[in-house]
């Protein structure tokens, strides 16, 4: 089993503080780092490398709840900018990394502060100081949840 769908097993069975919704075809959990504030990750709950490997008709919906959950993120925090990245070159499951953006928020890694995260250096992006505190985390999840509630 893959790490992806152990972390979809550990959220339907209630053990990843992170996880945030269920859906059809998918699961959402909010990252556990934050240095992105509202970074979201969308996992496909079939196992699947890539977005063609995906029946028609469950891939279509995927695609059209990925969406959802993308503008779902964006009312609930706010950003300037949403970016979507489908990688899977380290997690060989098809998932979206969905990153609301801010201006300048790459700071002097960018140009003028902008540019694609992945310019941010790996022990800022994953640090510690960025994990959300229970609290914060609980808080994130509500606001979340209350707008693919509207959305749905």
């Amino acid at each position: 089993m893959c790490d992806i769908c152990k972390t979809i097993e550990n959220s339907l069975n209630g053990d990843n503080p992170y996880f945030v919704r269920e859906m059809k075809t998918g699961i959402v959990v909010l990252g556990w780092n934050q240095h992105f504030y509202g970074y979201t990750i969308f996992m496909c709950k079939q196992h699947a490398t890539e977005l063609y490997e995906l029946e028609s008709d469950f891939q279509a919906e995927y695609l059209k709840e990925m969406v959802i959950v993308s503008k779902a993120v964006a009312k609930a925090f706010n950003p300037e900018k949403m970016n979507y990245e489908c990688l899977g070159n380290g997690d060989t499951h098809l998932h979206f990394h969905l990153f609301p953006r801010k201006n300048r928020d790459l700071g002097a890694y960018g140009n003028n502060g902008k540019g694609p995260v992945w310019w941010l250096p790996q022990e800022i992006m994953w640090s510690d100081n960025n994990m959300p505190t229970k609290k914060e985390l609980d808080r994130m999840k509500l606001k979340l949840n209350f707008e693919l509630d509207k959305l749905f």
